[in-house]
């Protein structure tokens, strides 16, 4: 992993680069429906708000987020996330936009002034704080990937994506755990082509389960927003094609996904 600083310069880098899809956005275009079944695009801004606001409790007050969490009842942290949404979802757009941009900065913050050996308390597990920054990066991948589905747009495509690939490699069980499926006993091998023409390769070299090919849409496969049969991306051996179809790099129900050629 990236040092502590990076990977709090890289979160960011990208948070500003999710503000500058929605900064503009007139009215009409807040109530756009994204490719997530029933949310528009002040939910997908509204949803991040709030994840970067509990990010921020967690990182500068941990007892007041155990006592939070500690109460999440019936449908556990999902269905808390959903329900905050009613916090947003019925604000005026620029309201929204006002409080995502304030929810970022404190939730940053927050993050950065955690020592880099400390560990945050999150949801099932403390993570160190970069491992947390690396988190929200994912979240801000998918959900702005949604916001530039919706307004037909081109992301840039950076190697600030090497934090979200280095997640995904490190939860590359979630798949199966969010499908109550036994995690095979093998160890795969990753090889995968940056933006920039870097290779990131992760896992044990002589492993017969590998994914090979381009990391942005293996960001896209992880985040669940393409269909595997829309990549560049290839498995060798049977768990790795598996693991094609079910990788996630978040925890929780996987989702509908993403419909083959739903893009093209």
């Amino acid at each position: 992993m990236k040092d502590f600083q990076q990977v709090i310069a890289d979160l960011t880098a990208e948070a500003e680069e999710f503000d500058r899809l929605v900064a503009d956005l007139p009215d009409a275009d807040w109530a756009r429906a994204t490719p997530a079944p029933g949310w528009s695009v002040k939910h997908q801004v509204g949803h991040l708000a709030f994840i970067f606001k509990i990010a921020g409790l967690a990182a500068a007050e941990p007892a007041v987020f155990n006592a939070i969490t500690s109460k999440i009842g019936p449908g556990g942290f999902e269905a808390a996330v959903n329900g905050a949404l009613e916090e947003y979802i019925h604000d005026p757009a620029d309201s929204v936009l006002t409080r995502w941009r304030a929810e970022r900065d404190t939730g940053i913050k927050a993050l950065a002034a955690v020592p880099a050996d400390q560990v945050v308390p999150w949801l099932v597990n403390p993570l160190p704080p970069a491992v947390l920054a690396c988190a929200g990066m994912m979240e801000l991948f998918g959900h702005g990937q949604d916001i530039a589905d919706a307004l037909g747009v081109t992301r840039e495509k950076t190697d600030r994506i090497g934090n979200l690939v280095g997640f995904a490699v490190r939860t590359w069980n979630f798949g199966y755990q969010a499908r109550n499926l036994p995690e095979p006993d093998v160890q795969f091998r990753f090889e995968l082509t940056a933006p920039s023409g870097a290779r990131w390769a992760f896992g044990p070299a002589e492993s017969g389960e590998r994914i090979t090919g381009d990391a942005w849409d293996f960001c896209l496969l992880v985040t669940r927003r393409r269909h595997r049969d829309d990549l560049a991306l290839t498995a060798t051996g049977a768990e790795a094609d598996r693991w094609l179809g079910l990788a996630q790099a978040y925890r929780g129900p996987a989702g509908e996904g993403r419909q083959p050629g739903q893009f093209s």
